[in-house]
């Protein structure tokens, strides 16, 4: 059969898309499991946001173990193996993770730090997952339409975003009705062995059925001061999640202090020296070679650090009087909005890949966040949530939709204007307390909907051979996700929780400086940047 005229599998994609939703359904839940384990285990700001270390510094590791094996053995691992099952053994990762989390949640001697393991082994499955399943939904029918199928994919992992911390809210505390009871670890026990046994129904589906065998024997280019570089990184990385506790031991407030600012500049200066030492000579460097690459490694790093900074700190935000003081109980409607802010923009930006008249894109530009908030309300009032208060938001889905138009789906022009709203945005809530602090801080999901696909589109523009390699090193800057959240706790407990979301502003103001500075350099090297930015993950 000809490759290109082959029929979608949607058997196959939809158990795929299943995965698609457990990403988003447990990375939206910490959001809701932060705040909870900081009154459980009595934490400080800056140790609680560790779940988020843990979490996505698995990601930094799985993408780092799985380019190490194939650079020294000259072929992608990966592709050797096939994405079936590099799917298969990625859900057998988070499966152990998830019944090790289950495990301590009814073991009445567990600790913090064995709660951040099984959040590791969970997220180091899906970093295998993810790598594999992409591509292996592109294979899953006519080439043409793979964009269309991860869409779809991502449209549903959005909506595992939205559920995840209402979900999670319900299991911790109960119902709306049953608010009151006393929260404990042991509530998520029957959640999380539900999850693994999920987990577990999905790798034998994958098994059993037969499925496209995609698989390469592609050489992977070599780049071993690339390579260097980011086991540089993973030094610091790894003491930061495994050994922090060690750390503040020892060397008390001081050593906690060296520790997440240490972390944070030894990849930043070992990525500049990426970018100044491969101008001089850009032998061994890879994709690296490219400046858009590294500017854009630090461009991802800092968007996930952001997203996922606002929303993990948001809990300790609303407890506070001037933020409405809410129990940890009471907070889930206001982090799925957040996250649910992240969807709104993932599909109305996603309407741009399919081909449509321009009458016809501009009237979904103006109806599908109207739609996607509406699915918000409709989720939270089914949750038993109160949503008038949430009815103002749509003040920020206009300006969403203005922004669009004004992006002209150009990824320069559209992440500028996106960062430049996130920069305004957290300034409205620095310098405001209540309603309007509350909803701006929020909003900062509307303005990081569509940096992913912004950034690593321009990122790799122009990298030729080295474009597989360049988007590998792009994901592992997920990285983000590990350090900011932990510094925006670390300057809560010296200063406050509202204070800290300057964090945020300086990570916007990159962001929109990245946005001018990669047009500059791409026009530098002849390359044409008014292509329109792909699909969001």
């Amino acid at each position: 059969m000809n490759e290109t005229s082959k029929p979608t599998n949607y058997g196959a994609l939809s158990t795929l898309v299943t995965v698609f939703f457990f990403w988003g359904f447990v990375a939206a839940s910490n959001g809701i499991f932060i705040p909870f384990c900081k009154s459980h285990f009595n934490l400080d700001q800056f140790q609680s946001q560790l779940i988020d270390s843990s979490f996505y510094g698995a990601y930094f590791f799985g993408s780092l173990i799985l380019y190490m094996f194939s650079s020294f053995r000259n072929v992608d691992i990966l592709n050797q193996i096939g994405y079936k099952n590099g799917i298969i053994y990625g859900l057998l990762i988070s499966v152990a993770g998830a019944l090790a989390l289950a495990f301590i949640s009814g073991f009445s001697g567990a600790t913090f730090g064995m709660v951040l393991i099984s959040f590791f082994l969970i997220a180091l499955g899906f970093s295998l997952q993810q790598t594999a399943a992409q591509p292996f939904a592109i294979s899953l029918g006519d080439p043409k339409t793979g964009s269309h199928r991860l869409n779809f994919a991502g449209g549903v992992n959005s909506f595992g975003t939205l559920l995840g911390p209402l979900i999670v809210s319900v299991v911790l505390f109960g119902s709306l009705a049953t608010m009151d009871k006393e929260a404990t670890l042991g509530n998520i026990k029957t959640l999380y062995l539900i999850l693994a046994g999920l987990f577990t129904a999905v790798a034998i589906f994958f098994s059993f059925r037969k499925l496209p065998a995609v698989t390469s024997h592609e050489k992977v280019e070599k780049s071993p001061k690339a390579l260097i570089s980011l086991c540089i990184i993973a030094i610091p990385t790894f003491i930061l999640i495994f050994m922090n506790k060690w750390v503040y031991e020892t060397f008390g407030e001081t050593g906690k202090t060296f520790l997440i600012f240490g972390t944070l500049a030894i990849t930043v200066l070992v990525l500049l020296n990426a970018l100044v030492s491969s101008r001089k000579n850009a032998t061994g460097w890879g994709a690296m070679q490219y400046p858009q690459l590294v500017l854009g490694m630090l461009g991802i790093f800092v968007y996930v650090g952001v997203e996922v900074t606002i929303q993990s700190n948001m809990g300790a935000l609303l407890q506070e009087p001037a933020f409405g003081g809410y129990d940890v109980s009471h907070i889930s409607q206001f982090i799925s909005l957040y996250w649910g802010s992240l969807m709104i923009g993932r599909w109305t930006g996603a309407i741009s890949a399919f081909d449509l008249k321009k009458s016809t894109k501009q009237i979904l530009t103006i109806l599908i966040p109207i739609i996607a908030f509406a699915v918000i309300l409709l989720v939270n009032i089914v949750r038993g949530n109160a949503v008038n208060d949430l009815l103002i938001y749509i003040v920020c889905i206009a300006v969403l939709i203005a922004a669009i138009f004004l992006g002209m789906e150009k990824p320069a022009r559209t992440l500028f204007i996106f960062s430049c709203m996130g920069i305004l945005a957290m300034l409205i809530g620095l310098f405001t307390t209540g309603e309007v602090a509350k909803f701006a801080f929020i909003s900062g999901g509307l303005c990081c909907s569509i940096g992913w696909p912004c950034i690593f589109a321009l990122s790799i523009m122009g990298t030729g051979k080295y474009t597989s390699q360049g988007s590998a090193f792009l994901i592992m800057m997920i990285l983000g996700g590990a350090i900011i959240p932990p510094l925006q706790g670390w300057f809560a407990d010296k200063f406050d929780i509202h204070s800290s979301y300057w964090i945020a502003v300086i990570c916007f103001i990159y962001l929109a400086w990245f946005a001018l500075k990669v047009q500059n350099i791409l026009k530098a090297q002849g390359i044409h940047i008014d292509a329109p930015p792909a699909a969001a993950h």
